[in-house]
Parts: structure tokens; sequence; C-alpha cells
């Protein structure tokens, strides 16, 4: 089924712009930031802010009243909005980055989803080895579970990776399908230290009919096979797959980085340090040379983001798809970013004291956060190294499905 897509609605705002809106938001994100951790999800005060900013149409195609926007103000706006809330930034993220999946499918698919709701909010898993797809006339029936999604309790729809299989259970191909939110369910399993407002639950399907045209083969789009019909005119839906997904997740982290600097910093003036003569932390060169090293970390993380960053769009841009060295690079950007961010964030701690861990204190909260979230699969940066040391010296042994 061939659906024509209406015309460009909406202007692309700047990325100061978006920025803007998210800081004008700030302090309702902070505040409702200690209820998100308590509830386990963002509150919906939280949700509707940035909705009714437009925060959540950064993936959406513009013909549909989107922004379609670019790898880079993902970052921007990511990162932003983690200067007050690390959780809402990975909810936000993981829903903008999803919709941008949404959008990579036919034009039919793409009608159902944003046809007539500009603000669609799309989350998903990329695999489950607990799903199981059945063909059926029309399309396929689906089941199974799904660990973790993160922006499920607010979407509209999922978007679901699965594994398929022949009939003596050998891996022939990947599947990518988009299902309503109210066709499945949400177990609640997110109970962990760290990154708890995400309410990254279980997506659960039983039985679920998929239509053909919400169907999707992944390595179409693992491989730069566009099914998008539009995507001649749509820069953004040519970015390169695996490398999309890994980038975005390191917005939150530069963000939480940059706070956690502000918060150590901003005190320095006022706080002693205990069980010595100085009264200010400031005069202490041991404190300013962690103050430095910290800053150092944090800016070598920001580079390497925004190279990758950099790279992906300006190879959407111009129709190229990024060959396996540099998807790999880009693999390692995110994991030494990560790790710099981590490694930033403890000596930031180490440098503040023993109070950093107060309940009280917000620097304890990023410290969760930031180790939660930076131990993502795709933030491995062991891993990442590997596949990128394996491609600078030749190595063809495959250790990931994709890159």
């Amino acid at each position: 089924m061939t659906v024509a897509a209406p015309p460009i609605k909406a202007d692309r705002p700047t990325d100061e712009e978006l920025t803007a809106r998210v800081h004008s938001l700030g302090e309702i994100i902070r505040a409702n930031g200690p209820q998100g951790e308590s509830d386990r999800r963002i509150p919906e005060a939280t949700i509707q802010a940035l909705s009714q900013q437009g925060l959540f149409r950064l993936g959406t195609p513009r013909r549909y009243g989107g922004y379609e926007t670019s790898v880079k103000t993902m970052l921007d706006v990511s990162s932003a909005i983690a200067e007050y809330d690390g959780a809402t930034a990975w909810v936000s993220t993981l829903i903008n980055v999803t919709t941008w999946g949404a959008a990579l499918f036919g034009s039919a698919a793409r009608e159902e989803v944003f046809g007539d709701n500009p603000d669609a909010k799309v989350s998903g898993v990329g695999s489950s080895p607990l799903a199981e797809i059945k063909q059926a006339e029309g399309g396929l029936r689906v089941s199974g579970r799904w660990y973790y999604n993160s922006g499920g309790l607010h979407s509209d729809w999922v978007l679901l990776g699965m594994v398929r299989t022949d009939d003596n259970g050998t891996m022939v191909g990947h599947n990518s399908v988009l299902i309503p939110r109210n066709e499945v369910d949400i177990e609640e399993t997110w109970f962990v230290a760290g990154m708890r407002g995400t309410g990254s639950n279980c997506v659960v399907a039983d039985n679920v009919f998929v239509p053909e045209h919400r169907v999707a083969n992944t390595l179409d789009f693992v491989e730069g096979h566009f099914i998008n019909e539009h995507a001649d005119e749509e820069p953004f839906y040519r970015s390169a797959w695996q490398p999309v997904l890994a980038l975005v997740l390191v917005g939150p982290q530069l963000g939480m980085a940059r706070e956690a600097f502000r918060l150590v910093a901003s005190q320095a003036e006022k706080r002693a340090i205990s069980m010595t003569f100085y009264e200010k932390e400031r005069d202490s060169v041991g404190f300013q040379l962690q103050i430095a090293r910290a800053k150092m970390m944090i800016e070598s993380a920001h580079l390497h983001a925004y190279r990758a960053a950099a790279d992906i769009d300006r190879a959407a841009a111009a129709n190229e798809y990024p060959d396996n060295l540099l998807r790999s690079r880009i693999r390692a950007d995110c994991g030494w970013a990560v790790e710099h961010v981590r490694d930033a964030i403890q000596l930031l701690i180490d440098a503040n004291g023993a109070g950093s861990f107060a309940e009280s204190n917000p620097l304890q909260r990023i410290w969760r956060d930031c180790n939660v979230g930076g131990h993502h699969a795709l933030m491995n940066y062991a891993i990442n190294y590997e596949i990128y040391g394996k491609q600078l010296l030749g190595v063809e042994t495959p250790i990931v499905p994709t890159i």
C-alpha cells in the first residue's frame, strides 16, 4: 500500500532555539527529577512540558510537522536536558532516536505513526532473544519480551527488533516492527541503582499481528538501503543506523558531566577542605589540579562526540554511507567519551569529598545515573576499542553483529 505524503508543514528551529527551549524548562525538569527517581518514571508534567516545546519532534519528518534535525542537534538537546536531570535526558533521547527509526519505514507506516500526530512518541528495543515471529496472511504474528524499553511509559508506538530463524532455529535474518503501544503490555522490571526515573521496563507482546507495511528488514537500515521513499530529499533519514543509535546515548552523559563540574566549581569559594588548613577549596593546588583534569576529560568527551556527529551528518548530507573503518571509529569515539565522562565525574566527587554522597546532594544522583547509563552495551569502551582496533589492523574476525 502506497500513501502520498503530505506537503512539508514545519520550519526547523535552529539548534540554539531548541536548546533555549530546554533551558526555559530547566527548573521544571530539575524540580521534578527527585519525583521521577522515586516513582521510577518521568513525571507527566515534565513530559508534557517537553512536548509542548516540540522537544519530541527532533526525529519526526518535517512533512509530518516534525523538525527532522540531525545527530548533532540530538546531542545538543539531550545534553542540555541532562544538565537538569539525567533520566529525563535519557528518556527524551531514546524517544527521539526511536522516532527517527520509525521514520526510516515506508510511507504507509509513516502515515500511521505521524499522519495525525506530529508529537507521536516512539520507544523501542533493538532486539530480544525472547521473541518469536510467525508468518501470517498480510504480515507477522509477534510474541515475546523485550528488555529494557526506555520511554515506553510515555510512547504511542513501540519499535521492536527480533531475530528471524528457520525451522532448525538457525538465524536467517532480523526484523524490526512497529506496533501501537496499546497493543503490548509493560511489565515493571526496572529496579536499579541509577537512571531510576527512566522507567525502562519490559515490553510484552502476545501474538500481536503486524501488517507487512510495518515490518522492515533491519539489515536494510544497517547497510544503508533505504525503504523510505523520500530518502533522496530527507538527508537525516540516510544517517548510518548503528552509529546513530550508539552516539545519541552519549548526549545525556555530556550534560551530566557539565552539571557535575558546575556544582563542584561553583562551591569552591565557599567550601573548606575537611581536616586541612584550607578554608577554601579553590586555594588548594591539589583541588586546582583535580578541577583542571576533570575539565579536560569533559572537553575531550565533547570533542570526540561532536566529531562523530559531524561525520555522521556530513555523510548523510552527501548521500554517502560510512565505511566499516569510520563506523568503527565512531563506536570508539562513543566509548572514549563515556569513559572520560565517568572518570571526570568520579574525579569531581573525589575533589568534592564525602559530602557528595549525601542524599540531598545532586552529585550522588549524577554519579549513579552516569554509571548506569554509561554501562549500556553500546557504551562498552573495551568492546568499542576492540572493534576499532580490529579495523585498524585488518583483523576480520567479527565480535558484534553490526557496526
